[in-house]
């Protein structure tokens, strides 16, 4: 079944595809952790906004027919592109999308950025961002909701009032779609000892409490993204599933994996398996148990490896994200420095010429055009 909005086909029908693949087991480790975007920026006047999305989202089904975006923005042929450009470097946002774009020859989909706090969002650059005319940009913006307040407090109504500014600025500036992620990779914080606040229980609560008072207040543009850090180092956990958010506030599924020199392929890195403890199935297959009528985002991902060995990973990008079709977008986090591990990591996608040749190769592939 199919509804029009703003003149584009929209399905409306459960997002539901077989889980196919099970992947080798691997390490994994700590990952980056992305700095925060600041300032409000001037408000956009609405009005030409939701006139704007329709219009990519037009071209975009017109260039592939059959194709159609759900209410939820999930393609139902291949999967979006985007991007975290030269994350922990002082590059103007734009400049740095743009070198990244220019890099990789085509427009990303995808624009991801972080706040926290009272921080107003999206801002005067980002709604830019979103609506620089012939671009078919999406924002994926993540939230820590939480500064200043543990997540218990949070769930019992601590940053209700930031939540309400925060609502009532994107009903006034911004109608079109986005993703909204409410704390990104909780689980290295969670404390499971009674009365912490930062139990996985807490956690749950407070995306539930969170997403329930956007909507309450108007806010119906937003695809709430549970993501989480997607190790199997956590996976084995007994209260890992606890951290999931429920199927009725959540609208995608995100992954936050990087690849070291030990990461085989694109299929390890977004399902690596353990058995140790009470074991996991990967975080592909986890998702596919836990939410199987949501989408699947690689909200962050980078390749670390150097040389021929990081060209070698994004030959194999495209290719295996056919075995996992439920991975409906990938983000890629671009940085020349970063900590992991206690050590720095690059992640640059021109690290080699090799490196950029690859990556430029998958990023036009059909399957990464939807």
């Amino acid at each position: 079944m199919a509804i029009a909005i703003c003149g584009v086909t929209v399905g409306t029908a459960a997002f539901v595809v077989p889980n196919t693949l099970s992947s080798r087991s691997g390490a994994a480790g700590d990952r980056p952790r992305a700095g925060a975007s600041s300032g409000t920026g001037r408000p956009t006047p609405a009005g030409s906004a939701a006139t704007g999305q329709g219009t990519w989202l037009r071209a975009t089904l017109k260039e592939n027919a059959g194709c159609e975006v759900s209410a939820t923005l999930v393609p139902s042929c291949g999967a979006w592109w985007g991007v975290a450009p030269a994350a922990f470097t002082s590059t103007p946002h734009t400049q740095a999308l743009h070198d990244f774009e220019r890099k990789i020859g085509r427009p990303v989909d995808i624009y991801h950025a972080y706040h926290r706090g009272n921080q107003i969002f999206p801002t005067q650059e980002e709604m830019a961002i979103a609506r620089e005319p012939g671009k078919k940009r999406i924002l994926l913006l993540n939230w820590k909701p939480d500064v200043g307040h543990s997540w218990a407090a949070v769930a019992g109504g601590a940053a209700d009032g930031q939540i309400d500014k925060l609502a009532a600025h994107i009903r006034a500036t911004f109608p079109e779609k986005f993703f909204l992620a409410i704390h990104h990779e909780p689980e290295e914080e969670v404390r499971q000892t009674a009365g912490s606040g930062y139990t996985a229980s807490d956690y749950r609560n407070m995306f539930r409490h969170v997403v329930a008072r956007f909507r309450a207040r108007g806010v119906h543009n937003a695809m709430f993204t549970a993501v989480f850090m997607g190790s199997q180092k956590w996976g084995v956990q007994p209260w890992f599933d606890t951290l999931y958010p429920g199927n009725d506030v959540v609208d995608w599924v995100g992954m936050d994996p990087y690849a070291s020199p030990e990461t085989l392929d694109f299929a390890h890195l977004v399902n690596k398996t353990s058995g140790q403890g009470r074991g996991f199935p990967g975080f592909y297959n986890w998702a596919g148990k836990i939410a199987p009528t949501k989408p699947v985002m690689i909200s962050e991902w980078g390749v670390f490896s150097s040389g021929a060995q990081k060209s070698a990973f994004f030959k194999t990008v495209a290719t295996q994200l056919k075995q996992h079709p439920r991975i409906k977008a990938l983000v890629y986090f671009d940085t020349p420095d970063a900590p992991y591990a206690g050590t720095r990591i690059d992640t640059r996608i021109d690290s080699s010429a090799a490196a950029l040749s690859a990556f430029k190769r998958v990023s036009n592939n059909p399957l990464l055009n939807p």
